[in-house]
């Protein structure tokens, strides 16, 4: 009876071992799948009914709040409370089975498909991950390694190379030598530090950071392009 017991609380213990990592990965995989559907109906919206628009700034704030919203939404769960009458406990009977016997149907009946896919999974998010990070040290290189001209609240960053003029957040990159030789029309000026000013570089940033995490979502790598295309117009 007490052998019974033990190998009853045995069995108990790994299938509720089992059934918690099976559930935390349907929850994973439902959160995908939800995230994804979100995802697709925003930009397939934006696609549709706001991108000839000229109305850069709320499409602006759209393209961020959606990107928020479809990773965020499906986190949002609704429970009821249901009161259950009490069922009797009915005690029943374990079969002996050897431990041995038991322990090689377990091993026989591993499914090793999700161990590939999350170390696939886990894969791409170092390789995202790391390219995210190689970025900002470059453009930290760029910073540090180059002359500095401060001009207001904006730092001007004069590179060696011909290079298109761009900006990261204060910082606005342009050619040195066509800066000392002043031939960089003041429309260019105009035009980074207005990228400086609202601050473009978080919307892009912030889309980098969920490549990382759902490097395997397309539609990530289309709503940045959208994103640095309306910066333009801004």
């Amino acid at each position: 009876s007490c052998d019974f017991t033990l190998l009853s609380s045995l069995n108990t213990g790994i299938s509720l071992f089992k059934s918690g990592n099976k559930l935390k990965k349907n929850n994973m995989l439902t959160y995908l799948l939800k995230s994804g559907v979100c995802l697709t109906v925003f930009y397939l919206f934006y696609k549709l009914l706001l991108e000839k628009e000229p109305i850069h700034i709320f499409k602006r704030i759209y393209l961020l709040c959606g990107l928020l919203l479809a990773f965020t939404i499906p986190l949002i769960t609704f429970t009821t409370v249901v009161e259950v009458e009490p069922i009797e406990f009915i005690p029943y009977m374990v079969s002996e089975i050897p431990v041995d016997q038991q322990t090689t149907s377990e091993i026989a009946t591993i499914n090793y498909w999700p161990i590939i896919l999350w170390t696939v999974y886990g894969f791409g998010v170092v390789l995202f991950g790391l390219k995210f990070f190689i970025n900002l040290l470059q453009i930290g290189l760029k910073v540090r390694r180059n002359t500095k001209q401060k001009v207001n609240q904006f730092t001007h960053v004069l590179l060696q190379n011909l290079t298109t003029p761009h900006t990261f957040f204060s910082y606005i990159f342009l050619n040195r030598q066509r800066y000392i030789q002043r031939q960089i029309p003041q429309e260019v000026f105009w035009h980074e530090e207005t990228h400086a000013k609202q601050k473009h570089s978080f919307d892009v940033v912030l889309v980098e950071m969920l490549q990382v995490i759902f490097w395997f979502n397309p539609l990530l790598f289309f709503i940045k392009k959208d994103i640095k295309l309306n910066h333009e117009f801004l």
